[in-house]
């Protein structure tokens, strides 16, 4: 595909290395402040910079409220069986239909960790979108990490309070975590290391297993062990619980406001 990303910021910048890595497709970006792009990237700064060229999609990574002013500029250079695709967080099909027409349009929610090829996104395509359409742009985007689609934006909103502001609940979690192996008085590094390969060996872990969640902790739970002692602590009151879910349902009803 011939793929056109107006804006290049720490998304849009993030998860065009991982496709130029992948080497399936041509790329242009149009962004005045864009710089240090893959050599294999064409770089212009405005749309009268493209000449007659059309391209199979036009990705949006700008910010929202630079879309109205922005994005008419370049409407024109999308093939008529092309599609546009934006990753314009809190940003609704409806509103980019405003401003390019009635077009074939999807909408990704995507995360930070794109940035290493892990990144978690979510797809909505609207109904001018053909199969065909919807299945190029889930493997484009599957090159970033994982992508799944889902059936409406109510779906993209629940997806955005769970994995595109997941990174900022986990980040907060390991700083914790960090805190509290430097009061057990260890130094910074090593509670580092020691918080991090214990989460991330952790998670493959779990992610390599048959079992549940719950018939993993206990398995790593012994009677009135060191483990159980911890627990009994994470785990009183349903206080955790509690919490994440209401970390969730805020970040739910934030992303419906915005759209």
């Amino acid at each position: 595909m011939n793929i056109l990303l107006i804006g290049c910021g720490k998304m849009g910048g993030a998860m065009l290395r991982q496709w130029t890595a992948h080497g399936e497709h041509s790329f242009t970006v149009a962004d005045p402040a864009a710089n240090d792009l893959p050599d294999s990237v064409t770089h212009v700064s405005k749309a009268t910079d493209l000449s007659s060229q059309e391209f199979d999609v036009v990705l949006i990574a700008i910010k929202p409220q630079m879309i109205a002013d922005v994005l008419p500029d370049y409407a024109h250079v999308l093939k008529e069986s092309g599609t546009f695709v934006s990753i314009a967080a809190g940003t609704s099909v409806a509103s980019l239909a405003k401003v390019v027409g009635d077009a074939a349009i999807m909408r990704v929610m995507p995360n930070m960790a794109a940035l290493v090829g892990m990144g978690v996104s979510g797809l909505y395509a609207n109904d001018r979108c053909t199969p065909q359409q919807t299945q190029d742009i889930v493997a484009l985007i599957d090159q970033t990490g994982t992508c799944i689609a889902v059936e409406n934006e109510d779906q993209i909103d629940r997806l955005t309070a769970v994995s595109g502001s997941g990174p900022g609940y986990v980040f907060e979690i390991l700083r914790s975590y960090v805190a509290a192996a430097e009061a057990l008085g260890f130094d910074h590094e090593t509670a580092r290391t020691l918080v991090f390969d214990t989460v991330t060996g952790t998670v493959e872990a779990a992610r390599q297993s048959e079992l549940t969640l719950e018939e993993l902790r206990n398995s790593v739970t012994s009677k009135n062990g060191t483990t159980q002692a911890g627990l009994n602590e994470l785990m009183r009151d349903d206080v955790l619980d509690t919490l994440l879910q209401s970390t969730l349902q805020a970040a739910y009803a934030r992303a419906g406001e915005l759209r």
